[in-house]
């Protein structure tokens, strides 16, 4: 007598999964209905805080309401409500792409690494671009567009360094992240150093500029971050695939036949770029690309780190952080935005640490 036994059930997606299937060009994309509302809101709620942002005043005279603004936006109202928004909207942009941007980059850089604190504040790569702002201003006297090419420069040049010094053995490991907070501690004391050795009126401004600033912004400048996300976004959405495979490690991903070498080299260039164009643009941020990623880990029921919602959490993290900025002491200044963001980071740091302690106890 031969007796059967049933076959275990197929694995199945949550409920709150999807596949969207283009069949002319044999492209499957796999939905998350929560993820995609939790986007979603976070999309209108940037929206509402830009909205806000252009018609809030800087000066004792009363802002725009939100409907006005609409209305300028709209192209039914001019004169001076419209200068207002004209004035402000490059900074809004800015900060909307600008946060996207960093929070992309945050999240190659921790899923590569496995690590909270693998973004590119972290290990340094806004440090140098700071860098190279500091020396084309104050050693070569170039001003703010040979300060945007130095921060570009200078970002890109720490990149390889942390990345020949500290990618032995991959990135899934501390070295990397070691590394590149030495890069970032040595970067840190040469850039006060230029700033101490400095005239007054040149260090003031270089020390504005390395705190992050978004004023005195035109359309123009939203042109680098804007290009920047054109051209790497449909980068990344290719190379996702394999970057997932990091989240189990490098020899898990090298197992499923990824050639993990080319894809972090791939990686490490395209976190670079999102990085890059930002900070070139508006001065290094900190603790968006580390905060961001993390926050949308948290407030999403997906696996790993979502890239969608951290790019929303990113635009909606720095454009809110702008409008605090530009506000909350107005009339009498108008604080940079680095102001704002470090003292979120710091507010994540302190609750990443007591998270991690009630981990290690017994």
């Amino acid at each position: 007598m031969v007796t059967t036994t049933d076959a275990p059930a197929a694995a199945r997606w949550p409920r709150r999964v999807r596949f969207l299937r283009v069949p002319a060009i044999g492209l499957s994309l796999r939905v998350d209905i929560v993820s995609v509302a939790i986007t979603g809101a976070l999309l209108v709620v940037t929206a509402v805080v830009g909205v806000w942002s252009l018609g809030a005043s800087t000066t004792r005279a009363p802002g725009l309401g939100f409907m006005q603004v609409i209305e300028v936006l709209a192209g039914r109202v001019s004169g001076a409500p419209a200068n207002h928004v004209a004035t402000w909207l490059p900074v809004v942009v800015t900060a909307i792409l600008g946060g996207a941007s960093l929070a992309l980059s945050g999240a190659i850089f921790q899923t590569i690494t496995r690590n909270p604190l693998g973004s590119p504040d972290i290990i340094g790569f806004t440090t140098g671009a700071n860098t190279g702002a500091l020396v084309a201003m104050l050693v070569l006297g170039l001003g703010s567009g040979g300060a945007t090419i130095g921060a570009l420069l200078g970002c890109l040049l720490t990149a390889l360094v942390v990345y020949f010094l500290g990618m032995r053995g991959g990135t899934a490991d501390f070295r990397f992240i070691i590394v590149g907070i030495g890069v970032s501690a040595m970067l840190l004391s040469f850039n006060g150093y230029l700033i101490a050795t400095s005239d007054v009126q040149n260090a003031g401004v270089a020390a504005a500029w390395g705190m992050g600033n978004l004023r005195d912004l035109t359309m123009a400048d939203t042109v680098p971050v804007f290009v920047t996300l054109a051209v790497l976004v449909p980068a990344l959405i290719v190379v996702a695939p394999r970057m997932r495979m990091f989240e189990l490690g490098t020899d898990s991903a090298a197992s499923k036949g990824v050639d993990t070498a080319r894809t972090q080299v791939i990686l490490l260039v395209v976190g670079v770029g999102f990085a890059a164009a930002t900070t070139a643009v508006v001065g290094p941020i900190a603790f968006v690309a580390l905060v961001a990623p993390q926050v949308a880990a948290r407030i999403t029921p997906s696996a790993g780190i979502p890239l969608v919602t951290s790019a929303a959490v990113g635009a909606t993290l720095l454009v809110s952080s702008e409008a605090v900025a530009r506000t909350i002491l107005a009339p009498q200044t108008m604080l940079p935005v680095g102001v704002v963001t470090t003292s979120l980071g710091g507010v994540y740091l302190l609750f990443l640490l007591l998270a991690q302690s009630r981990k290690a106890r017994p």
